[in-house]
């Protein structure tokens, strides 16, 4: 039961963190469920842990990250969070580096200041630069112009 609740736990985390590293280990710690399932003792149960997110990390990991490109490599349009890199954004709640509010293309996001040393008051302009899991990095947005968003951004 143990493994089982481990390795949820792992692949909830990995959603927040897009890395496809955790998810490596929540397979050991699925693969560590089905060994206790037979009967395993629990040192063996840990070696397959150990051994299925070690093979894991170190064999699908680099398979999947060759294979996964970004839109803007391939020269697709970009589609989900990859499309809000880049876009302008109203500050709605004052942004630092620990906490703040923006809305992207009429959503609210949780937003952090990219530089950290800077802040923006609400009712500023700012553009997105990463999204990080649910958190938009942002930076102060140059182009636009007080009262309005530039027609040629995106």
């Amino acid at each position: 039961m143990l493994w089982i609740v481990l390795g949820v736990v792992l692949a909830v985390a990995e959603i927040f963190t897009t890395t496809l590293f955790l998810i490596m280990f929540a397979a050991g710690a699925f693969a560590a469920a089905g060994a206790a399932a037979l009967g395993a003792p629990v040192a063996l149960q840990a070696l397959v842990f150990a051994v299925v997110s070690a093979l894991s990390v170190a064999v699908v990991r680099p398979i999947i990250q060759k294979h996964a490109r970004s839109a803007l490599e391939s020269g697709e349009q970009p589609f989900g969070v990859e499309a809000l890199e880049g876009a302008t954004a109203l500050v709605l709640e004052p942004v630092d580096a620990e906490r703040g509010l923006v809305k992207i293309d009429g959503e609210l996001w949780s937003a952090r200041a990219y530089d950290a040393t800077r802040s923006y008051a609400a009712g500023e302009r700012v553009q997105v630069i990463k999204v990080r899991g649910a958190i938009a990095l942002v930076w102060q947005d140059d182009i636009s112009t007080p009262g309005g968003l530039p027609e040629a951004k995106r």
